[in-house]
């Protein structure tokens, strides 16, 4: 059992930097500390089961709000696991999503590829050309060149 570390040995023990703890801290992801009369912070095995916690939610995209949130269930009584499975099916919807705009993206990628010449000067070079010109992806008025 890990009981009275100190902040750097947390940090040491969790792989997270002590700016980090600190940050989380004071964004309420880790609870206030006490203090030894020395001033210094010490942390126990809530504290490491916490920050483990956040890094593996983080592992898996979620963001500092949506692990606030999933610890807050993890305190609540009311909270069923269903709270949680539906947060989590939020998020593999939003990570599916975003693995169809990465094939997206790639597709074009390999396309305009396709299209280079290698040996013309870049005045005519296709790949520079597309990235001047507005696609049909982009919302309303929105130029790509922004």
């Amino acid at each position: 059992m890990v009981a009275g570390i100190t902040i750097g040995r947390l940090a040491k023990d969790t792989g997270v930097n002590v700016q980090t703890i600190r940050y989380y801290e004071r964004r309420r992801l880790l609870a206030a500390t006490v203090r030894t009369p020395s001033g210094y912070r010490v942390y126990g095995e809530e504290e490491v089961q916490r920050l483990r916690f956040i890094k593996n939610a983080q592992a898996l995209g979620f963001t500092l709000r949506e692990i606030a949130d999933l610890l807050n269930l993890r305190v609540s009584s009311a909270a069923r696991c269903g709270d949680v499975q539906r947060r989590a099916q939020a998020k593999l919807a939003k990570v599916d999503a975003k693995l169809k705009d990465l094939e997206s993206m790639a597709r074009v990628l390999k396309d305009l590829i396709k299209s280079c010449r290698g040996g013309q000067p870049t005045d005519r070079c296709p790949i520079l050309k597309s990235l001047e010109q507005q696609r049909r992806s982009d919302h309303g008025n929105r130029q790509a060149t922004r």
